[in-house]
């Protein structure tokens, strides 16, 4: 069953009594799949790799299968990444569209598991809406973050860090939860972090709306 065609598609898969998600990466331009070929890894094998990495330092994650590279004279063609479907219903995104009962203790436990995140050297670069899931009809509330290919390492200091929270959109309330979360969990003070913050989900809200207004 597809269940996203855009750039990329994804589908469900029943494989016996597990369902899995099989995401297909768009083959790219003629310099990455000689690049990708010869020089990096593919995104599948990278979201592979950095799964297995998130789950090791008890970041959660969509279980990972397994990977697949195809190539044609001597050039890289596609890349396929599979994973177990997770069983988090939600994403950020539907935050925009209604009010959960544990509102705030899913935005505190996304402003922990972002800071633990960033004291790994994890660095998301696509640390967007439709990326956080969670599931909060739980004991304790479960998130977990996907599209993993486009992960950056190294120390994560203040500025970066709350800036890591720029595409996720949120009322004053909402962001002051998450940030207050994400500031205690580094050692951060919290005032200064949301104040970065604020500032970078303005610049970013400033240029998307820029951005519609010239299409």
């Amino acid at each position: 069953v597809c269940i996203y065609k855009g750039r990329n598609e994804l589908r469900e898969v029943s494989v016996g009594d597990k369902i899995v998600v099989a995401k297909s990466y768009k083959r790219p331009h003629l310099f990455n799949r000689l690049a990708y070929a010869y020089l990096r890894s593919s995104k599948a094998e990278r979201a592979y790799q950095y799964a297995c990495m998130f789950r090791e330092k008890g970041i959660g994650s969509p279980e990972p299968v397994g990977y697949l590279t195809k190539g044609s004279a001597g050039l890289f063609d596609k890349s396929y990444f599979v994973c177990l479907k997770s069983d988090c219903p939600y994403t950020y995104r539907d935050f925009t569209t209604r009010k959960f009962p544990r509102q705030v203790e899913i935005l505190q436990a996304i402003g922990r598991v972002t800071a633990r995140m960033h004291e790994a050297g994890f660095y998301h670069e696509d640390y967007s809406a439709g990326n956080i899931l969670f599931h909060d009809d739980l004991p304790e509330i479960k998130i977990e973050i996907i599209d993993l290919n486009r992960l950056s390492f190294g120390k994560i200091d203040m500025e970066k860090g709350c800036k890591n929270f720029e595409r996720l959109p949120g009322s004053d309330e909402m962001l002051s939860i998450m940030g207050t979360a994400y500031a205690e969990a580094r050692g951060f003070d919290a005032q200064q972090c949301l104040s970065i913050i604020r500032k970078y989900v303005d610049k970013e809200l400033a240029y998307r709306q820029k951005k519609a207004q010239t299409v």
